[in-house]
């Protein structure tokens, strides 16, 4: 069998893994799988899918991470300065960096530390990010002394979801202006110009911007300071409230499971869709200002995907903006590409399915330029 890139997408609450044939300057998708929960055995899973796959060379690991700051703004191969950096920006992603690391470590003690690992960064894509956009109203000298600014996150995905659009859209310099948005376990929403982001709704964490799963987005920091001294609460445990108890599962105080709840009947739960599709229609105002208008809005990730109820309530009243959407085509559309605004929409809709790993996989190739196949070993002593 020949070699394999392997890529490996550590995310709040799963993992994905593939594995991608490289075929002259192409890739060819091999393996795939996707596993709930983070609380098993990175070594143990591995090896599980590698077994299971048959694969038994592997010429390069590809990792998304979703933290790399100021310094880390392209794809590189992994060496111990950037697994340093990786782990000293944990505290700004601490449901993603430290599993990630995890996962290179993994792969490092089973696959060989000779093979190559390469890290690919969702904050890359907002590395240009303007600097208005990009800057807090703080004290500059603060910011400046502890590397304060908008990053931004979720990159991979909403480059995989622009570029997918430049495919069906070539008559567009650079797929025009762009609205989209990656919803799942976290959620995020990104404007786009030529190519270029120009604003996206994560910041200095994973934390601002819309309703997820489990974390808060949006909160006034002064509630935040009002709740430190109202309830004692450390910095750690406000850490855990914003990042696990917040979001849709705070909100309803059942799950954050948007499947669950919108299956729930109950007052709790409609509220909790109905502040999640409030903010994102939200933000899709504030960035049809920030473009001048919208050449499309897409949708991504599991909720976005999956989910015609959200898709429908998030474009509820925008009509008046150009942004016609079509009922059926809507309800049409769960888990495949699909056009579903009205023929006469002067902003298209679609339903873009992200794919992640094949940016992953090309990213690792440039960086790797074909590195010799390592054999797959068991984990050292």
């Amino acid at each position: 069998m020949k070699p394999v890139v392997l890529t490996v997408n550590t995310g709040s609450s799963s993992v994905r893994l593939a594995a991608f044939a490289p075929q002259g300057e192409s890739l060819a998708r091999g393996a795939s799988g996707h596993f709930s929960g983070n609380r098993d055995d990175p070594v143990a899973m591995l090896r599980a899918f590698l077994k299971d796959h048959g694969i038994e060379a592997v010429a390069a690991v590809a990792h998304r991470i979703v933290h790399g700051g100021a310094h880390l703004t392209a794809p590189c191969r992994i060496d111990a300065a950037v697994e340093a950096e990786i782990e000293r920006l944990a505290p700004l992603a601490p449901l993603h960096n430290p599993r990630a690391l995890e996962w290179i470590r993994a792969c490092r003690a089973l696959i060989g530390a000779e093979t190559a690992q390469v890290a690919v960064f969702d904050t890359a894509f907002y590395a240009a990010l303007p600097e208005v956009a990009a800057t807090y109203a703080l004290p500059r000298v603060l910011c400046a002394r502890h590397g304060i600014r908008r990053y931004g996150f979720h990159g991979i995905a909403h480059q995989a979801m622009w570029r997918r659009w430049r495919e069906l859209r070539p008559d567009l310099r650079a797929g025009g202006r762009v609205i989209s948005l990656q919803l799942g376990a976290g959620c995020s929403i990104t404007a786009i110009r030529d190519g270029q982001a120009v604003d996206t709704s994560m910041g200095f964490s994973p934390l601002e911007g819309l309703v997820m799963a489990t974390r808060s987005g949006d909160v006034d920091p002064g509630l935040l300071l009002f709740l430190q001294r109202a309830e004692g609460l450390t910095p750690e445990r406000m850490e855990r409230l914003l990042n696990e108890e917040g979001g849709l599962l705070g909100l309803s105080g059942m799950s954050g499971d948007m499947r669950a709840l919108l299956n729930a009947d109950a007052a709790d739960a409609r509220l909790a869709v109905d502040v999640y599709c409030y903010r994102a229609r939200k933000y899709i105002g504030a960035y049809l200002a920030a473009l001048g208008g919208a050449d499309a809005i897409l949708f991504g990730g599991g909720v976005g995907e999956q989910a015609p109820e959200v898709r429908a309530q998030i474009l509820t009243g925008l009509e008046g903006l150009g942004i016609m959407p079509d009922a059926d085509a809507n309800c049409a559309a769960i888990g495949a590409e699909r056009c579903i605004s009205q023929r006469g929409s002067a902003t298209g809709v679609w339903i873009i399915p992200v794919d992640e790993a094949v940016i992953l996989a090309q990213a690792a190739l440039a960086v790797t330029a074909a590195p010799e196949a390592v054999v797959v070993q068991e984990e050292r002593s």
